[in-house]
Parts: structure tokens; sequence; C-alpha cells
């Protein structure tokens, strides 16, 4: 399922003296089974372009194609497109609002005219690739649940509806480490399982440096980088301009180049250091 974004431009309030041009001309394309990380400091145009995704926001100019078909066009049923693309917000949980946990993920596929059984079948699914025991957590209320629990229920809701194009915004946020490790995982095993186009919007580069094929970078309403992971943490000055890092990790190996060990300039991961590492070890070892 390809997605077309073709001289996207929005602009909010437009007119007023708090005008402000939130994309400014974007073309990206996106295509099926994609895992694509979208990063940019605050105000660079990311929650704004996702949402066009969706068919939340109406472009000022510009086009998005969702398998060749124009979302934008006032003949089209964007509840139709909807059902395709499923928007993950921000502290999703705060949506959570059935006294079940199993009513809570059923809303969305009833919702989409689904009968009983697939809909149970589609809510089984969703809880085991999240991480979460059907028979152990059904009968619960979200609400007793840890923040990285709730997180998975509102995940689950928005995969139970087996969309073709998931978007994450900031999954992760104001998790402890193991609820963000369970997340990152969950979101992986979405991926791998359904074969399903991720965009992942992330501060983190850590996360994004394990996970995304693909990474674009935003800034100022504009996508100024776009490539693989490999490709983009290397512009380090770039990143730092607009405000933006690389993995730890990386700047870890520059400083031990610097200092004259041989190890590669393509370092963005805690599990690629640790071969790397080991690989000079054994070799000094033979020497």
């Amino acid at each position: 399922m390809s997605i077309k974004i073709e001289n996207l431009t929005h602009v909010y309030m437009e007119g007023t003296p708090f005008e402000k041009k939130a994309l400014d001309n974007v073309s990206i394309e996106i295509q099926d089974g994609e895992f694509v990380a979208l990063i940019g400091h605050t105000g660079s145009g990311k929650s704004t372009l996702i949402q066009h995704i969706n068919g939340l926001l109406k472009p000022h100019s510009g086009k998005i194609l969702i398998d060749g078909l124009d979302i934008t066009a006032k003949s089209v049923k964007l509840s139709s497109i909807r059902k395709k693309v499923g928007l993950v917000f921000q502290y999703p949980e705060y949506q959570l609002f059935e006294e079940t946990i199993e009513k809570d993920i059923a809303f969305g596929p009833k919702n989409l005219g689904l009968n009983d059984e697939e809909t149970n079948k589609r809510i089984k699914r969703a809880m085991k690739i999240v991480g979460l025991d059907y028979n152990d957590y059904k009968d619960k209320s979200p609400f007793e649940l840890s923040g990285g629990q709730k997180r998975r229920v509102a995940i689950a809701g928005v995969v139970a509806m087996e969309p073709q194009v998931l978007i994450l915004d900031e999954p992760t946020a104001g998790l402890d480490p193991k609820g963000r490790d369970d997340i990152l995982c969950n979101i992986a095993n979405l991926h791998r399982e359904y074969n399903m186009t991720i965009i992942l919007v992330s501060h983190s580069m850590e996360d994004v440096a394990k996970l995304a094929d693909r990474i674009l970078v935003m800034h100022k309403g504009s996508c100024i980088l776009d490539g693989k992971p490999s490709s983009i943490f290397k512009e380090i000055d770039t990143l730092e301009n607009v405000g933006l890092a690389v993995p730890q990790v990386t700047y870890l190996s520059r400083e031990l180049r610097k200092k004259g060990f041989d190890i590669s300039d393509e370092i963005f991961t805690i599990d690629q250091a640790k071969e790397e590492l080991l690989k000079i070890l054994k070799s000094k070892i033979k020497g």
C-alpha cells in the first residue's frame, strides 16, 4: 500500500497575525511494507504531516495518494481511508474508556461492522501481538494496568482494525525503560508478522536506529534528509544544526576512531558496537 505525497503545503491560521506555514511543498513516497521513521525538532511539521496521511487535516495545496487514490479529493470518503491507515497519537492510553480491555479493543472492529466471531478473532490476535494474554487480561479494567500495559491496550485497539498502514506518534513517550523496550518489541513484531507499513514519529535516535529501514528528517516544514539510517546518521553536523543528534553509541564510536581505533563509522546500535568491539579485541589478541 504505497503513499505518495506531492507538493504538500499546510498553513495554520492563514490570514491572521498568527499565520504559520507548517508544511512547505513536501514531496515524499513510501512503499508498501516499509518501516519509516519521521524525526525532527518540535515544530518541524511531523505531526501535521502524519495527520494529513490519515485525512484528519486538509492541505492548502498539493495532494496525497494512497494506493493511487487521491485522498484530498472532495469525492473521497475519508472513513474508508481511515480503515486502511491507523493513527496512534501520543499518550493513546488517555483515550481508553470501556470497562474491560476486551470491550475497549472491540470498539474499532465493531464500528467497521464486523460480526462477533470476526471481532473476537481480531481482539485475540491484537492482544497476542502486543504481548497481552487474552484469558488473563480480557476482563480486567484498562485503568488497573501500568502505563506501559495501557499503552499496549491502546495500540491493540488500532491494530485490531487491521490497517495496512500504522502511524505511531512518539509511542514510547513517558514510559520507563522496560515499558519502552516492550512497546518497541511489539512494534517490531507488527512489522514482521503483518508486513504492515509503519511510520514511526520519534525523538529517540536509539529507537529509530533499532527499528527503521529509512529515516525522513523534517525541519521548518520541509523534508531535508531522506535515506537509510547508515547514511542519515553520518550527517552529524546537519542533524545537530537542526536541534537533533545521533545515537549516543555513534558519538562513542567517533571518539574511538579519533583515538586510533579501527572502528566502523556505521555504528548506530549497542549490538553493532558490541560486535565491532569484539572484532577489534579478537584481532588484538591474535596479534
